[in-house]
């Protein structure tokens, strides 16, 4: 992590969201991790309901692990709650997760509260944080995580492997160099035929960006404080 990265990450901020679940906020970039309006239903709406659940019910996982790549692990939310969704579907995921910034020590602890009732989440959430970046590890039996610690644009990706997208950078306007054609155009390449990307943002130009890549989008409703979110999906 390189001086500037330090420096952001020690002045990043533990705050309450309105569904009671924590996220956190960057005072630098003026920009919260997850919705204020509720974090955990956030990630649920988008990054589950959107996202997961139509493969798991299309019988996805049935056979061999879902492959799943996000775009902005951060706390690890999005992860976990792939865990806990998987874990009740009994299927197995392979689940990479590229970020550019480490939580700080003291951000832990303040989030590892939020998966006290449940012992799996709890200890997954701990062996997530402190695990080696760029080596698989698994998280639980059947979920295998591999963090990777580079920008999304500077890495190259294997061809069609990744069967769900989770894109959950920080907004357009405060990293516009993540929201690009060419990223997209990468993702399309490393997705899978029949391939799903979700992402909180409904932004016009975003997916402008995904279809001139050759995804093919749809708006659908929003979690709550938000009217809408974009769901892609690369042609079978």
């Amino acid at each position: 992590m390189n001086s500037e990265q330090s420096d952001y990450a020690s002045k990043i901020e533990v705050r309450t969201t309105a569904d009671g679940s924590p996220t956190l906020y960057v005072p630098s970039l003026n920009e919260h991790y997850h919705s204020h309006h509720g974090a955990a239903q956030e990630s649920r709406h988008v990054f589950i309901e959107a996202g997961l659940r139509p493969l798991l019910a299309a019988g996805l996982g049935q056979t061999r692990p879902i492959q799943v790549l996000e775009v902005g692990l951060g706390t690890g939310l999005n992860a976990l709650l792939t865990l806990e969704a998987a874990q009740v579907a009994a299927v197995a995921i392979a689940y990479y997760g590229y970020e550019t910034v480490p939580l700080p020590a003291e951000a832990l602890v303040a989030l590892a509260p939020q998966w006290a009732a449940n012992p799996v989440l709890s200890q997954a959430f701990s062996k997530l944080h402190t695990m080696p970046w760029g080596m698989p590890r698994m998280l639980v039996s059947e979920f295998l995580l591999t963090k990777v610690q580079k920008p999304i644009q500077a890495v190259t990706l294997p061809a069609t492997r990744y069967n769900l997208i989770y894109f959950d950078a920080f907004a357009p306007e405060k990293q516009p160099e993540l929201w690009t054609e060419t990223v997209f155009s990468q993702l399309y390449a490393a997705a899978a035929p029949g391939a799903v990307l979700v992402s909180y943002c409904a932004q016009g130009q975003f997916r402008r960006n995904l279809r001139a890549a050759g995804w093919l989008t749809e708006k659908l409703p929003g979690p709550p404080g938000k009217r809408e979110m974009t769901r892609a999906r690369k042609p079978a």
